[in-house]
């Protein structure tokens, strides 16, 4: 497994070219068994994947935890990025008390901004990252960023250092999305990459989502992940997993640059999809949510999916009051 840095002030931080993106094992998506889950993460880790991504909203601390405490994994050998939407210093401490508390640990490596649409935002969120910020000078976070589907998220996070550059203020990661197909960016694809560059020429750490377009691209997995992994300003790449299968099949690639037989057996031609029940009430929670815009209220009063746009990343679910959207 190849390895990259995260370069801070105080130290650097080793992680894997292929981060375990944990969204799917957990309750928006695939809700696994805590055993099954906790199973997945071990095998990637016994692969040489020593970066796990999560966030608040996911619910996937205790399969992190259980992997943790069930295999008698080193907490201190795991480089773990977490998320929160807080928007208050109380939330953000909210936050960051709950990862440490439900991982089991006294620091968490990186703690992001979850989806940040620009300068605007970050500054209506100022009184959560000072919060952050003044954690990491205290130790209990090592590395400060954001996550952000939109071209000016990553703008403004540069812009944000520039800003601060003569104060203790200071972002250390980006994760944006990011793929072949521009599924999912707000802006255009081009207008990303150049943004990218910017940022990493800046200093910021570097590591896309979303791949494989939330599964929209599995036809094109190859093509796909070497369409992120070939550019010089991407540092990782979280790939969401959810078996043994697809982990050894992921770890094979990033190191050989192939996939194994299995994985073009069973996942070449995978298609999976957003599924709205006829019982939706039309509230539009899930609209308001939608990072991709692929969701709109019908005439009728139901959601829709434009699956042309859906990422597949199952936020919509999470604020469903009749659990009536589920991918698959």
């Amino acid at each position: 497994m190849t390895y990259g840095d995260i370069v801070l002030e105080k130290e650097t931080i080793k992680v894997s070219k292929l981060c375990f993106g944990s969204l799917c094992i957990g309750h928006l998506q695939s809700d696994m068994e805590l055993n099954d889950g906790a199973e997945v993460i071990k095998r990637a880790y016994d692969s040489g994947v020593n970066f796990i991504d999560t966030a608040q909203l996911y619910g996937t601390y205790k399969y992190i935890r259980a992997a943790f405490d069930r295999y008698n994994i080193d907490k201190s050998s795991v480089v773990i990025s977490t998320k929160t939407y807080a928007y208050t210093r109380e939330l953000a401490e909210k936050a960051l008390n709950e990862a440490l508390h439900e991982l089991g640990r006294d620091y968490i490596d990186i703690f992001m901004l979850h989806e940040q649409e620009s300068i605007h935002t970050l500054h209506g969120h100022m009184d959560a990252l000072e919060y952050l910020l003044e954690q990491k000078e205290a130790g209990r976070i090592k590395a400060v960023g954001i996550s952000t589907h939109c071209v000016d998220g990553v703008l403004g996070a540069v812009e944000f250092n520039s800003e601060n550059k003569n104060k203790n203020y200071k972002l250390d990661v980006i994760h944006p999305m990011y793929n072949m197909s521009g599924l999912g960016i707000i802006g255009t694809l081009d207008n990303m990459e150049t943004a990218l560059l910017k940022a990493k020429q800046s200093g910021f750490f570097i590591f896309s989502m979303k791949a494989l377009g939330g599964g929209n691209l599995y036809s094109k997995a190859g093509e796909a992940l070497n369409f992120v992994l070939d550019k010089p300003f991407i540092d990782s790449v979280a790939v969401g997993m959810k078996s043994v299968l697809e982990v050894n099949a992921n770890v094979n690639f990033f190191e050989t640059g192939k996939f194994p037989e299995e994985y073009y057996k069973l996942y070449n031609n995978t298609k999976k999809r957003l599924h709205i029940d006829d019982w939706c009430a039309g509230c539009g929670n899930c609209v308001k949510i939608c990072p991709a815009k692929a969701l709109e209220i019908s005439a009728g009063n139901q959601a829709v999916c434009n699956a042309g746009k859906c990422v597949l990343c199952g936020y919509c679910s999470s604020v469903c009051r009749d659990f009536a959207i589920k991918i698959i």
